[in-house]
């Protein structure tokens, strides 16, 4: 059943012809770490349907600076129970845990679902590219950042500012409309806004 649900979602993830109020969302986020330590970092998704109400939770971890984090996060959502009700994933950009970066066209492709990396600023790319120089395969993860293809600047909210997006899988505009139906008390939506908040309580003591 999950490999006809995949196939199914190949054909759909490219245009989502609709989008429900109740579009099921994942939104990953990932906990305060230790920089340029090797510690396993917790990676929280909450489920929600549009911004309204929480479905349910996965988690996972991957290694601080690492390479690990695009094939962990697609296992969590692939072995995840709440995955056939899945329509969208959204990540707190395309790195976690320090430069562990995430290749959201790869992600795309082993979830088979579309995918949106979300920051609040606009990333400085000539920094991110210096700062990962002395890493082991710094080229491999460069390679990863340009392959999310250009970022864009999108209004969730009225008189707010914007946030700024990759996407794999599914057009700009599409995009567009789910982040706006979806930030309901900020410009950035739901599910990764409750994501931040429990990654971060997790790294409380």
């Amino acid at each position: 059943m999950k490999a006809m649900g995949k196939k199914k979602r190949r054909n759909e993830a490219a245009n989502i012809r609709e989008i429900k109020p109740e579009i099921r969302v994942l939104g990953i986020d990932d906990a305060p770490f230790t920089p340029r330590s090797k510690e396993m970092v917790d990676i929280v998704g909450v489920v929600f349907r549009g911004g309204r109400s929480v479905d349910g939770f996965m988690h996972t971890k991957v290694q601080v600076d690492g390479v690990d984090a695009t094939e962990k996060i697609a296992d969590m959502i692939n072995r995840s129970p709440h995955y056939e009700q899945l329509r969208v994933v959204m990540l707190n950009g395309v790195t976690m845990a320090g430069f562990n970066v995430v290749d959201i066209k790869d992600l795309h492709e082993l979830v088979k679902l579309p995918i949106i990396a979300v920051t609040r600023d606009k990333p400085d790319f000539d920094n991110i590219r210096k700062a990962i120089q002395h890493l082991p395969g710094a080229e491999k993860r460069w390679r990863s950042i340009e392959k999310a293809g250009k970022i864009a600047a999108i209004h969730t909210r009225e008189g707010e500012t914007p946030i700024y997006v990759h996407v794999a899988g599914v057009s700009e505009e599409t995009a567009k409309h789910i982040l706006r139906s979806t930030s309901i008390r900020s410009n950035i939506p739901e599910a990764l806004r409750v994501a931040h908040i429990i990654a971060y309580g997790l790294k409380q003591e």
